[in-house]
């Protein structure tokens, strides 16, 4: 990662009006349909999360907003994304995985299994933070939620993603979302952006 001059990308607006703020962060909501990933989870036996986590890299790939980040009072310039998953070390605590975002979704999901492996063995957090933009997430799997409302702690400022348990609608599964990012990382209409390109990338996943 490299520090940028705002003045000198598309957020310098947004950089003077929102990195004093007190409270920047927005959190949106969204029903995604997610039947596709239910049914490639069951027929080739990848985890469900594992598939979600690549296809939320894939959506803020295309999206450059992604790739700064206001990090304390600077704004930094990154070349790649990595999506962090929660992992329930063998403590039967949580532990912080980074796993690095790659196009070929066998070798992401390759390093999906072996870093939280290693991760819940260790109970020691893999973090990238140095190398990429991190989009953070946590499933709460035990329970069905509608969204959650992340904090403004003023030290992680990545975009960040919820979710619990999905839900099955007759033939289909639903699954309530809720996306917190930093104002200045990004617009209302860049997060709505990546939220249809993550729809979009799970509907033509394995097509």
């Amino acid at each position: 990662m490299r520090e940028v001059n705002p003045k000198d990308t598309s957020r310098a607006q947004a950089f003077e009006l929102w990195m004093k703020a007190p409270n920047p962060m927005v959190t949106f909501f969204k029903t995604i349909d997610v039947t596709r990933l239910v049914r490639i989870s069951r027929k080739k036996g990848y985890k469900f999360n594992m598939l979600l986590d690549w296809c939320i890299g894939k959506a803020a790939s295309s999206v450059k907003e992604f790739y700064l980040l206001p990090v304390g009072d600077k704004l930094m310039q990154y070349d790649c994304l990595a999506v962090n998953t929660i992992v329930k070390n063998k403590e039967g605590e949580v532990s912080s995985c980074d796993i690095l975002f790659n196009e070929n979704i066998e070798v992401f999901s390759q390093q999906y299994m072996e870093y939280t492996l290693k991760v819940a063995e260790s109970r020691t957090d893999r973090d990238l933070s140095d190398e990429c933009m991190v989009i953070g997430t946590s499933a709460i799997i035990e329970t069905e939620i509608d969204g959650a409302v992340g904090m403004n702690s003023g030290i992680f400022n990545n975009p960040f993603m919820i979710w619990g348990r999905y839900r099955k609608r007759w033939f289909r599964y639903e699954l309530p979302i809720s996306f917190q990012f930093h104002h200045t990382q990004m617009d209302g209409a860049h997060a709505g952006m990546f939220l249809s390109n993550l729809q979009e990338e799970i509907n033509r996943l394995y097509k």
